[in-house]
Protein backbone atom coordinates (compact mmCIF):
# COMPACT_ATOMS: atom_id res chain seq x y z
CA UNK A 1 0.00 0.00 0.00
CA UNK A 2 3.03 2.47 1.03
CA UNK A 3 4.43 1.86 -2.55
CA UNK A 4 1.36 2.81 -4.18
CA UNK A 5 1.09 5.96 -2.18
CA UNK A 6 4.63 6.74 -3.13
CA UNK A 7 3.87 6.01 -7.02
CA UNK A 8 0.98 8.07 -7.09
CA UNK A 9 2.61 10.77 -4.96
CA UNK A 10 5.69 11.50 -7.71
CA UNK A 11 3.73 10.46 -10.80
CA UNK A 12 1.48 13.09 -9.88
CA UNK A 13 3.94 15.57 -9.02
CA UNK A 14 5.32 15.34 -11.98
CA UNK A 15 2.43 15.51 -14.21
CA UNK A 16 1.75 18.81 -12.78
CA UNK A 17 5.19 20.29 -13.03
CA UNK A 18 4.86 18.80 -16.89
CA UNK A 19 1.48 21.05 -17.13
CA UNK A 20 2.80 23.71 -15.36
CA UNK A 21 5.80 24.36 -18.40
CA UNK A 22 3.36 23.01 -21.42
CA UNK A 23 5.72 19.42 -21.43
CA UNK A 24 3.57 17.01 -20.77
CA UNK A 25 4.71 14.61 -24.22
CA UNK A 26 8.25 15.70 -24.14
CA UNK A 27 8.84 15.24 -20.77
CA UNK A 28 6.81 11.68 -21.13
CA UNK A 29 9.11 10.70 -23.84
CA UNK A 30 12.23 11.64 -21.36
CA UNK A 31 11.19 9.75 -19.14
CA UNK A 32 10.75 6.48 -20.94
CA UNK A 33 14.08 7.43 -22.25
CA UNK A 34 15.26 7.13 -18.92
CA UNK A 35 13.67 4.30 -18.13
CA UNK A 36 15.42 2.52 -21.39
CA UNK A 37 18.75 3.38 -20.09
CA UNK A 38 17.69 1.23 -16.44
CA UNK A 39 16.47 -1.73 -18.54
CA UNK A 40 19.42 -1.64 -20.62
CA UNK A 41 21.98 -0.88 -18.04
CA UNK A 42 21.02 -2.90 -15.02
CA UNK A 43 24.52 -2.12 -13.18
CA UNK A 44 23.09 1.67 -13.14
CA UNK A 45 19.90 0.72 -11.56
CA UNK A 46 21.65 -1.21 -9.19
CA UNK A 47 24.14 1.80 -8.51
CA UNK A 48 21.05 4.00 -7.55
CA UNK A 49 19.23 1.55 -5.72
CA UNK A 50 22.23 0.46 -3.37
CA UNK A 51 22.03 2.21 0.17
CA UNK A 52 25.37 2.10 0.47
CA UNK A 53 26.37 4.56 -2.34
CA UNK A 54 25.88 8.52 -1.04
CA UNK A 55 23.52 10.57 -2.71
CA UNK A 56 25.58 13.38 -4.25
CA UNK A 57 27.71 10.45 -5.68
CA UNK A 58 24.41 9.16 -7.31
CA UNK A 59 22.89 12.92 -8.22
CA UNK A 60 26.91 13.59 -9.87
CA UNK A 61 26.81 10.20 -12.13
CA UNK A 62 22.74 10.89 -12.78
CA UNK A 63 23.19 14.77 -14.04
CA UNK A 64 26.77 13.43 -16.13
CA UNK A 65 24.19 10.95 -17.99
CA UNK A 66 21.55 12.84 -18.61
CA UNK A 67 21.97 16.69 -17.61
CA UNK A 68 21.00 18.27 -21.02
CA UNK A 69 19.58 15.46 -22.54
CA UNK A 70 16.36 15.08 -20.66
CA UNK A 71 14.02 18.06 -19.63
CA UNK A 72 14.96 19.95 -15.90
CA UNK A 73 11.63 18.78 -14.38
CA UNK A 74 12.79 15.57 -15.15
CA UNK A 75 15.93 15.10 -13.36
CA UNK A 76 14.73 17.14 -10.76
CA UNK A 77 12.48 13.60 -9.87
CA UNK A 78 15.37 11.72 -10.24
CA UNK A 79 17.20 13.74 -7.94
CA UNK A 80 14.69 13.70 -5.40
CA UNK A 81 14.25 9.78 -5.71
CA UNK A 82 17.88 9.45 -4.82
CA UNK A 83 17.45 11.96 -1.87
CA UNK A 84 14.40 10.16 -0.40
CA UNK A 85 15.98 6.40 -1.02
CA UNK A 86 13.51 5.87 -3.96
CA UNK A 87 14.80 5.22 -7.14
CA UNK A 88 13.13 1.74 -7.20
CA UNK A 89 10.06 3.27 -7.90
CA UNK A 90 11.09 4.60 -11.04
CA UNK A 91 9.17 2.24 -13.82
CA UNK A 92 5.77 2.83 -11.62
CA UNK A 93 6.18 6.07 -11.46
CA UNK A 94 6.47 6.30 -14.74
CA UNK A 95 3.18 4.15 -15.35
CA UNK A 96 1.38 6.16 -13.06
CA UNK A 97 2.16 9.41 -15.15
CA UNK A 98 1.09 7.94 -18.58
CA UNK A 99 -1.65 7.12 -16.53
CA UNK A 100 -2.51 10.71 -15.30
CA UNK A 101 -1.91 11.91 -18.92
CA UNK A 102 -4.27 9.36 -20.36
CA UNK A 103 -7.14 10.17 -17.78
CA UNK A 104 -6.67 13.91 -18.64
CA UNK A 105 -7.42 12.70 -22.12
CA UNK A 106 -10.55 11.33 -21.87
CA UNK A 107 -9.08 7.43 -21.45
CA UNK A 108 -10.53 4.81 -18.62
CA UNK A 109 -7.84 1.83 -17.80
CA UNK A 110 -9.53 -1.90 -17.61
CA UNK A 111 -8.62 -5.24 -17.44
CA UNK A 112 -9.63 -7.87 -19.93
CA UNK A 113 -9.26 -11.75 -19.16
CA UNK A 114 -8.93 -14.05 -21.67
CA UNK A 115 -7.58 -18.05 -22.06
CA UNK A 116 -4.21 -17.00 -23.63
CA UNK A 117 -2.52 -13.77 -24.34
CA UNK A 118 -4.45 -11.30 -27.04
CA UNK A 119 -2.56 -10.20 -30.04
CA UNK A 120 -2.22 -6.00 -30.21
CA UNK A 121 -4.49 -6.09 -32.55
CA UNK A 122 -7.21 -8.33 -30.96
CA UNK A 123 -6.36 -6.50 -27.77
CA UNK A 124 -7.08 -2.78 -29.69
CA UNK A 125 -10.39 -4.40 -31.51
CA UNK A 126 -11.56 -5.54 -28.03
CA UNK A 127 -10.86 -1.67 -26.77
CA UNK A 128 -12.68 -0.36 -29.80
CA UNK A 129 -15.62 -2.30 -28.70
CA UNK A 130 -15.75 -1.85 -25.48
CA UNK A 131 -15.00 2.08 -25.48
CA UNK A 132 -18.39 1.73 -28.03
CA UNK A 133 -20.58 -0.01 -26.03
CA UNK A 134 -19.56 2.53 -22.94
CA UNK A 135 -18.99 5.41 -25.03
CA UNK A 136 -15.58 5.77 -22.94
CA UNK A 137 -12.03 5.83 -24.57
CA UNK A 138 -10.41 2.58 -23.36
CA UNK A 139 -7.28 1.13 -22.52
CA UNK A 140 -7.24 -2.64 -21.16
CA UNK A 141 -4.58 -4.52 -20.23
CA UNK A 142 -4.59 -8.28 -20.79
CA UNK A 143 -4.15 -11.15 -18.59
CA UNK A 144 -5.04 -14.79 -18.58
CA UNK A 145 -7.66 -16.65 -16.67
CA UNK A 146 -7.25 -20.95 -17.10
CA UNK A 147 -10.47 -21.45 -15.51
CA UNK A 148 -11.97 -19.68 -18.80
CA UNK A 149 -13.48 -22.16 -20.95
CA UNK A 150 -13.33 -19.38 -23.91
CA UNK A 151 -13.96 -15.74 -24.73
CA UNK A 152 -13.43 -13.03 -22.46
CA UNK A 153 -14.22 -11.17 -19.58
CA UNK A 154 -13.65 -7.35 -19.49
CA UNK A 155 -13.75 -5.20 -16.05
CA UNK A 156 -13.56 -1.88 -16.50
CA UNK A 157 -14.88 1.59 -14.29
CA UNK A 158 -16.70 -1.18 -11.39
CA UNK A 159 -18.51 -2.70 -14.71
CA UNK A 160 -17.92 -5.95 -15.63
CA UNK A 161 -18.39 -7.34 -19.01
CA UNK A 162 -18.83 -11.30 -19.29
CA UNK A 163 -18.69 -12.58 -22.83
CA UNK A 164 -17.37 -15.83 -21.86
CA UNK A 165 -18.55 -19.25 -22.30
CA UNK A 166 -18.13 -20.00 -18.83
CA UNK A 167 -20.55 -16.84 -18.50
CA UNK A 168 -23.28 -18.07 -21.35
CA UNK A 169 -23.57 -21.35 -19.89
CA UNK A 170 -24.42 -19.55 -16.65
CA UNK A 171 -26.88 -17.37 -18.06
CA UNK A 172 -28.21 -20.31 -19.90
CA UNK A 173 -28.81 -22.59 -17.13
CA UNK A 174 -30.21 -19.75 -15.35
CA UNK A 175 -33.14 -19.52 -17.96
CA UNK A 176 -33.75 -23.03 -18.58
CA UNK A 177 -34.41 -23.23 -14.25
CA UNK A 178 -36.66 -20.65 -14.45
Amino acid sequence: MAELVVDLTYGNALFQAAKEVGKVKPILEDAYGVLGVLEREPDLLAFLNTPAIAAKEKKEVVARIFDGRISDELLNLLRVLIDKGRTRHYSKIVDTFKRLIDKEEGFSYGKILSVGPLSEERLSRFEEETGKLLKLNVKLENSTASDLIGGVIVYIDGKIIDASIKGRLKDLRGSMQQ
